[in-house]
């Protein structure tokens, strides 16, 4: 029930109990006369004799003799003993950190136009409401982050206590001028709006002010929140203590190259919760101090409800007021130069998440931050959450929904600064910008998988990973690229050959790296498993200056040799796919696919060659530095541009495992001119 301060606060009240019972509330009373202090081992401490105390002095324990204790050394007792013992007991809890530095900027605007709505009533909004109402929410979409681990009977058990109850470490000033803190509880936190978790923590703190804390104050908790930043602390790691899953400390905001940042951690139980769940617990904390899923709106919504109080309770909606009965003009009213400054701010600050966004995308899969850009940052722009208010989303010409650029500016970062990464501004057809932009702002691209896709896609995934398993297993120690971190790699040009073929598209030019290419020919070119475990039964013949060539042997790389075979599509359309061959100088194959493409679209049975683009596609798999790093490859895209040259389309997929952890990524950048069409 009490934690590590509280156990502490527990400790005075019993101790000023003991001297006079009538001193302390009745429920403390209650609690001590009933015997429920249950995890709570109280102290002894020395003290005057009287009516409650009648411990005979013959009883006492004999003190230690005095050449045993140094002469600067002074016992620690009530209180301060309990707190010793309960940061011994916490050195048995293994924990963990994850810190996030937070931009604070927006946090700390929406914080000053709330209090100045708020005004006129009194009220006060503080960032550690804030920070501890988006808490609580987060800890809705991770749920883990409340948990508690306890051993029952011998073994290992992980406790779900079904709701939110936020501890707040609270300091407060004792009666002999020293200072400590208790950790009252908002209990079902996560049933609140913020207007009733507003009066639920100003009234907890008031009670801790006043010593009018009750037993029942401190029961419930599951996460707790410690702010240490009121005495400038930058970051901290508390301490957990047992029956805890997790707190959350923030740091001082403070000033960083002219952006305001605050410093948040969270401190874990390990053994229930993962580094990963920790992380994305902040991320989320992140995005909704941000701005994201309308969490300021929410806040305002239920601050201004009428009749909102400490219960959460909310009156009926008034009437609506009658129409204006004065006529509009028809006169349109001349927007002010102030105005127009902000729609200019706001469209700067469009373009700079269509041509930037990719810098503050979340692109690393080992979770290190972005470095973002300056020009993301409204506040720059003289951008404030009252301005974007006011500026309708229609004159952005922006596709992600929204009203006004306050409501719309969550969606466009969700959009281009989440985990996949955009960069389209660049392609010199304006009419191919303004199509990526439609189709990657409004969503089209994102459709959900239906029930029947997810199990079509669980079962293209097992069979990839079966084959790379086996052939690790059947043939450990030979040459071979494993697509192992890229199995997306074969569900990936699954999609783009259906697409293709809804197209009337009727053949498929690949050329790839050696990495998964031999779940390419499996699974996609429709090779047999027969063929290709026979070169590695030594069916191939080596490759000699004398059979070079199509006639010649693979030797010890099973990847040189190209293949054609035929896609069958879930539309009953028999696609020819054909994987070119190519030299361990993997991106040379690129012009050799783009002119084996050329040369199907082209029809010479009349009298003048026929170009269509829609005949065949060509597919080039790179890995992503040497997407970056090999001119063939600029100069392949810069060629498609050409008449002569072009074939309709370029779809190229870059695919990295760095480090060899096999998990993959996509280039930040290909030179300006690169384009696909």
């Amino acid at each position: 029930m009490f934690g590590t301060y509280d156990a502490a606060f527990v400790q005075a009240m019993y101790e000023e109990y003991l001297r006079d019972p009538t001193s302390v509330g009745q429920e403390w009373r209650e609690l001590f006369e009933n015997g429920k202090l249950a995890e709570l081992p109280v102290i002894p401490v020395e003290r005057a004799p009287s009516a409650v105390s009648r411990t005979p002095a013959s009883a006492a324990t004999p003190s230690l003799p005095a050449h045993a204790v140094p002469a600067n050394a002074s016992p620690i007792t009530g209180p301060a003993a309990r707190l010793v013992q309960n940061m011994t007991e916490s050195l048995t809890v293994p924990t963990a950190t994850s810190f996030r530095d937070i931009a604070a900027t927006t946090l700390d605007a929406r914080r000053k136009a709330l209090n100045a709505q708020l005004a006129a009533s009194g009220k006060k909004i503080s960032f550690t409401h804030l920070i501890g109402y988006g808490i609580v929410q987060a800890a809705k979409r991770f749920p883990v982050m409340t948990h508690h681990f306890q051993e029952i009977d011998g073994k290992p058990h992980r406790v779900d206590p079904g709701g939110i109850g936020l501890g707040l470490a609270v300091d407060v000033e004792k009666k002999d001028g020293s200072r400590g803190l208790v950790v009252p509880v908002i209990k079902h936190a996560e049933a609140m709006d913020f207007a009733a978790f507003h009066a639920a923590y100003e009234a907890l703190v008031e009670k801790a002010r006043t010593n009018r804390l009750m037993p029942d104050d401190f029961a419930g908790g599951t996460i707790q929140l410690t702010n240490p930043g009121t005495l400038g602390t930058v970051a901290s790691v508390p301490r957990l203590m047992k029956g805890q899953g997790s707190i959350i400390a923030t740091g001082t905001i403070r000033d960083v190259a002219g952006a305001k940042i605050i410093t948040i951690t969270s401190t874990y139980d390990h053994r229930i919760i993962q580094g990963a769940e920790s992380g994305m617990f902040l991320r989320t904390l992140d995005s909704l101090l941000q701005g994201e899923e309308r969490f300021y709106d929410g806040v305002t919504e239920s601050l201004a409800k009428t009749g909102t109080g400490e219960s959460g309770m909310v009156a009926p909606k008034p009437p609506p007021p009658p129409a204006p009965t004065i006529p509009q003009s028809p006169v349109p009213v001349a927007a002010s130069s102030d105005d127009l400054k902000y729609v200019a701010a706001a469209y700067a600050l469009v373009r700079a998440h269509r041509n930037f966004g990719y810098l503050a995308a979340h692109l690393d899969p080992l979770g290190s931050e972005p470095p973002g850009d300056p020009s993301l940052d409204p506040g720059r722009l003289g951008l404030t959450p009252e301005i974007m208010a006011r500026i309708p989303a229609e004159v952005l010409r922006i596709y992600v929904p929204g009203q006004t650029l306050a409501e719309a500016l969550p969606n466009l970062r969700a959009t281009y600064c989440g985990t996949i990464a955009y960069e389209v501004e660049h392609i010199g057809s304006h009419e191919e910008r303004l199509w990526l932009r439609q189709v990657i702002e409004s969503g089209q691209h994102r459709r959900p998988l239906s029930h029947d896709g997810k199990k079509q896609l669980l079962a293209r995934l097992t069979a990839v990973d079966a084959l790379e398993r086996f052939l690790h297993k059947a043939y450990l120690g030979q040459k071979r690229f494993s697509i192992e971190g890229l199995d997306m790699t074969v569900p990936m040009l699954d999609f783009t050959i259906e697409l293709a073929a809804t197209h009337g598209t009727r053949k498929t030019v690949i050329g790839m790296a050696h990495r998964g290419r031999l779940n390419v020919l499996a699974h996609v070119v429709n090779v047999p498993y027969e063929t290709i475990l026979a070169e590695f039964e030594g069916g191939g013949k080596e490759e000699t200056p004398e059979n070079e060539g199509a006639t010649a042997g693979t030797g010890d790389v099973k990847y040189h040799h190209g293949a054609e075979g035929v896609y069958h599509t879930a539309g009953g359309v028999d696609m020819a796919v054909t994987l070119s061959p190519n030299p361990s100088h993997l991106e040379s194959v690129n012009p050799v696919v783009e002119g084996r493409a050329r040369a199907d679209q082209t029809n010479r049975s009349g009298p003048a060659a026929e170009h269509d683009v829609n005949v065949a596609l060509p597919v080039l798999l790179h890995g992503d530095a040497a997407f970056a790093g090999q001119g063939v490859v600029a100069e392949t895209f810069n060629l498609a541009r050409l008449r002569g040259y072009t074939t309709g389309a370029i779809s190229p997929r870059a695919l990295t495992c760095p480090s060899s952890t096999s998990m993959p990524t996509i280039p930040k950048r290909a030179s300006r001119p690169c384009g696909s069409r």
